[in-house]
């Protein structure tokens, strides 16, 4: 129930901020420090709820500062913002989702993540969808079920972001 309420919360905040163009001043003013709002952009880069906005402040900055930069500090603000999803969702949802599965839907369910196909494939497609533009909840809750270690998760998250915004970089400079 704390999860669900949770969720519910960051929803009903997401709409707000949306509805009232707060996060548009703060992505504006975020645009005028190019280390700031590189790392704050780029951890809001990483929800689906805040990824446009974000995307565009980064195109931004990264269309007169060097792109390298902007990726590097946006890469470690979206390595935050990833983290803190990842850690939620390996540690919270996935005991959530155990719980509302029956005990003999758990065992087949569970039987499933012990298959050694899944626990390689898995985390490679949520790599690539963080990767992507699609949003990274869905790849991190790929990682997460699959129980990858945090100390395996940060470089990876920190290299994919980094492309990523690094390719938002090179559009805005072409």
């Amino acid at each position: 129930m704390r999860d669900l309420t949770i969720i519910a919360l960051s929803i009903i905040t997401a709409i707000i901020l949306a509805k009232t163009e707060a996060l548009a001043g703060v992505f504006a003013y975020a645009q005028e420090w190019k280390f700031l709002g590189s790392f704050l952009s780029g951890m809001f880069f990483v929800s689906v709820f805040t990824a446009a906005p974000a995307a565009v402040v980064l195109f931004k900055i990264a269309a007169s500062n060097s792109i390298w930069t902007v990726a590097f500090f946006g890469g470690l603000g979206a390595l935050i913002g990833d983290l803190l999803i990842f850690r939620f969702i390996r540690d919270s949802l996935v005991e959530d989702a155990r719980w509302f599965i029956g005990k003999t839907k758990q065992e087949r369910f569970i039987s499933i993540f012990q298959l050694k196909l899944f626990r390689r494939l898995i985390p490679f497609i949520g790599a690539l969808v963080v990767v992507s533009p699609l949003p990274d909840e869905i790849g991190l809750a790929m990682m997460g079920l699959s129980k990858m270690k945090t100390a395996v998760f940060i470089p990876l998250s920190f290299a994919l972001n980094f492309v990523g915004i690094l390719l938002v970089g090179l559009i805005a400079q072409v």
